[in-house]
């Protein structure tokens, strides 16, 4: 299989990025066209089969080498059927994408969870190379993950394995409720929206800090930078934040015992002022056989985690 070539593709709300890549997980070119979600979702299907056959023309040798397309997708899926039971940014109810990529693209088709794939890509051609256990979080918006054992993306039984945001992590009485409906979720108060917040919460207390002087929307990066120069109410919200992430880690080591945790989403720029507070935590937290050799790394792959690692549905999952 050395001259195999595999298709990834990362639908969003507003774009779809479709990428080929060798079966070592190099990146060897992407194309990007809109999504153009409400037009339907047979024109959503049909613009990521334009993508691919723009990305790899039909009837060249690099289509022959083809093995298969694998999708990422945003939502609540039926894995091993290829459903999309429903996404919340993109017009799909009960739709058997599966099947109708295969009719569309004449290749065998895969689809899977948009975090899985970005865990996967970073696992395959990202900061995950060289071990074949780690762990991935995706902080952003909300917090994502996927676990890759022996190589391979852990799936589960219905698809819901690496729900890394929706640990119950957050103790009773300090718990708000997240968006999935549950109390003390992970995510509530390491992902961005918990960052920001927590410091809205604070600005409206009349807390004493600088982030009451924001002009227009306020980030999580202005949050991360005031912390960084020393705003205490800003230390507390990223510190409480790295505190529920490296208490997380310290339960998944005991259930998966990876050799290595990557973070990537916009907050993990925050870099080793987040990191290095996070791993103090872990090694307090986790007993010492389970953190022996443990790394925690920041992402590698960027934008491309997710076509990267929904090409490498057809070799790692």
């Amino acid at each position: 299989m050395s001259d195999s070539l595999f298709v990834g593709v990362d639908l969003g709300g507003t774009s779809i990025k479709v990428g080929l890549c060798n079966e070592e997980g190099d990146l060897l070119r992407t194309y990007e066209g809109p999504t153009q979600a409400s037009d339907g979702a047979d024109a959503v299907l049909s613009n990521i089969a334009a993508y691919v056959r723009e990305l790899v023309p039909p009837g060249t040798e690099e289509w022959e080498k083809v093995v298969g397309v694998g999708i990422g997708i945003a939502g609540f899926l039926n894995i091993p059927e290829g459903i999309i039971n429903f996404s919340p940014n993109l017009p799909f109810k009960d739709v058997p994408a599966k099947f109708i990529m295969e009719e569309k693209l004449g290749k065998p088709v895969k689809i899977n969870n948009d975090a899985n794939v970005a865990a996967l890509g970073e696992a395959w051609g990202g900061a995950g190379r060289g071990v074949q256990n780690c762990v991935c979080y995706t902080l952003g918006t909300g917090v994502g993950g996927g676990v890759v054992l022996n190589d391979r993306l852990i799936e589960g039984a219905s698809g819901m394995a690496g729900e890394l945001g929706h640990i119950t992590i957050v103790p009773d009485l300090e718990a708000i409720q997240c968006g999935c409906g549950r109390m003390g979720c992970l995510e509530t108060v390491s992902s961005a929206t918990g960052i920001i917040r927590m410091a809205k919460d604070a600005v409206a207390r009349g807390d004493k800090t600088s982030l009451a002087l924001v002009e227009g929307e306020l980030t999580a990066k202005h949050v991360i930078d005031a912390a960084k120069e020393g705003d205490e109410v800003a230390v507390r919200i990223v510190s409480r934040a790295a505190f529920y992430l490296g208490k997380s880690m310290a339960v998944v080591a005991l259930v998966v015992n990876p050799q290595r945790f990557i973070l990537g989403g916009g907050v993990s720029k925050a870099g080793e002022y987040l990191f290095s507070q996070i791993r103090e935590v872990f090694r307090k937290l986790t007993p010492a056989n389970a953190t022996e050799g443990v790394e925690i790394v920041a992402a590698e792959l960027g934008n491309n985690a997710g076509v990267v690692g929904a090409a490498g549905l057809f070799l790692r999952a």
